[in-house]
């Protein structure tokens, strides 16, 4: 009998010391999911990246200088569409160092439509993340478009991808089929 007294505060202890454990588990669990710090270039979140852009979180430089972009890919591009009407100014923005020496305020929703024109060229889509005016002589900002003019392009890009789903055929007489600013005035520099 005296052995079975002398374990039960034993058991007590370890009981508690598990609680603990347990506890401090799931702190590190909550605090670790919370954490929204760590971007993923291979595997780009759309939403996390709108949202650290809009706070100005987003890392623009990496660890050797040059500007990451994330590894966004077609499947992307109407969830950046998404967010393309948000014309909120922004601080900064990856691959687009022209635009912040050319004058003129970074607009997400004109950064995302120069990410989903990336997407859609393959390559990267200009010099910086401003359109212009067809004819402009060059990168100043007497010739960047306005925010009635970007809300324009954003419509046209839309209608470009939702026209996408369908297949050209030889019977489509769209000529601006597959160039979203096809007639607008608009162009990236």
């Amino acid at each position: 009998m005296k052995k079975n007294l002398s374990l039960r505060p034993l058991y007590k202890k370890e009981w508690g010391c598990l609680c603990l454990s347990f506890v401090l588990f799931l702190s590190s669990i909550s605090f670790v999911s919370c954490s929204e710090g760590n971007f993923d270039y291979d595997h780009p979140d759309v939403e996390l990246f709108v949202k650290q852009l809009k706070q100005g979180d987003f890392e623009v430089l990496s660890a050797d200088g040059e500007p990451p972009m994330p590894k966004f890919t077609m499947e992307d591009i109407g969830r950046l569409l998404d967010y393309a009407d948000d014309l909120s100014v922004i601080p900064s923005f990856p691959l687009a160092p022209v635009s912040y020496s050319a004058g003129g305020k970074l607009r997400l929703g004109e950064c995302l439509l120069w990410t989903v024109e990336t997407l859609r060229l393959g390559h990267i889509a200009s010099m910086g993340c401003k359109m212009v005016h067809v004819g402009a002589e060059n990168y100043e900002g007497i010739y960047f478009l306005s925010d009635e003019e970007v809300q324009d392009a954003v419509a046209r890009y839309r209608h470009w991808w939702e026209n996408r789903k369908y297949p050209r055929t030889v019977w489509t007489i769209d000529p601006c089929w597959n160039e979203p600013l096809c007639g607008s005035g608009y162009m990236w520099w």
